[in-house]
């Protein structure tokens, strides 16, 4: 599995935090933390948004390292990703995810 496929399966190198990362693109910055800010109801600064991936080394988005329920679990569970665990098909932590992308599916089956 690549590295740069989060915990709950969806494609880190698709994620506008870090393309805005690894591009040091400030416009996508202020973009993504503007929409994020409006789909949360969170107030998301541009300086917020700097990511290497989920489980890559170097610095993640703050929601991602610290609040992320999926990614605290396949830590606690020492797994790679929820792939690797028995209760991927029945979990409900990671059942919104997979539920609303096929591809994060695949990507943990795969």
């Amino acid at each position: 599995m690549k590295t740069m496929i989060g915990c709950c399966g969806l494609d880190c190198e698709k994620c506008d935090a870090y393309l805005a990362t690894i591009h040091n693109d400030q416009a996508l910055r202020e973009k993504t933390a503007k929409l994020w800010s409006e789909m949360n109801h969170v107030t998301i600064l541009p300086e917020q948004i700097n990511c290497e991936g989920c489980r890559a080394n170097g610095v993640k988005f703050v929601y991602c390292e610290q609040l992320c329920a999926i990614r605290q679990c396949v830590m606690k569970k020492g797994c790679e990703t929820c792939g690797d665990c028995p209760d991927l098909d029945v979990c409900q932590t990671v059942a919104m995810v997979i539920g609303n992308n096929h591809d994060a599916r695949r990507n943990l089956k795969g």
